[in-house]
């Protein structure tokens, strides 16, 4: 059975500040950089295919923990927050003519000013899941991860998420019938026994 793992990118000092990155390109900060040195795949997905968002902060977290350069996909870019990128959702949360809300108000259809609704994204990134053959590591960003995820759990972005999405942990899905596995993966601290 085939299996995809998800992985979430390492800090950068926008995620330390709490702004919206999306698509702007913003590098991993040093100590994100320490730490995933620190870091590498079970050996079970050693093997796996490795691909990762042409984003520098998912690319360079893919080298590092795996070892190796990712393949780069489009599909994986992060989620297009529009006239909210660079912009802190605490703040955005407080104006209430910004139309901000939290994730568990969303509904596939949410949409930020001139960005791009979960609909949207699932829709983009159709063609590179029904390409994948073999087991699968894509390092990408939270907002890829909820969209995937959300559609394995059968979460409809309304309530409570049924996954809470943390760093240095493979999200892995079976993609036979795309069922999630009900616990993430941690990574391996390098040197560490599996």
């Amino acid at each position: 059975m085939s299996q995809l793992a998800l992985l979430r990118h390492g800090h950068t000092h926008w995620n330390r500040a709490g702004r919206i990155q999306g698509r702007s390109d913003i590098p991993l900060d040093d100590d994100a950089r320490t730490e995933l040195a620190g870091y590498e795949l079970p050996e079970s997905w050693n093997k796996a295919a490795l691909w990762s968002s042409p984003l520098q902060r998912a690319s360079e977290t893919a080298a590092l923990v795996a070892g190796r350069e990712p393949m780069v996909s489009e599909a994986l870019t992060e989620m297009n927050w529009g006239d909210w990128e660079g912009k802190r959702g605490v703040d955005l949360i407080t104006d209430a003519d910004s139309g901000y809300r939290h994730i568990e108000d969303w509904g596939w259809d949410y949409c930020p000013p001139n960005g791009e609704s979960p609909a949207e994204v699932r829709a983009r990134l159709q063609p590179w899941l029904g390409g994948l053959q073999g087991d699968t590591v894509a390092v990408c960003h939270i907002g890829i991860m909820r969209v995937i995820l959300a559609s394995a759990w059968g979460w409809n972005f309304d309530g409570t998420a049924p996954f809470k999405i943390k760093r240095n942990r493979l999200y892995v899905i079976d993609l036979d019938g795309f069922q999630p596995q009900p616990e993430p993966v941690r990574l391996l601290r390098q040197g560490a026994c599996e």
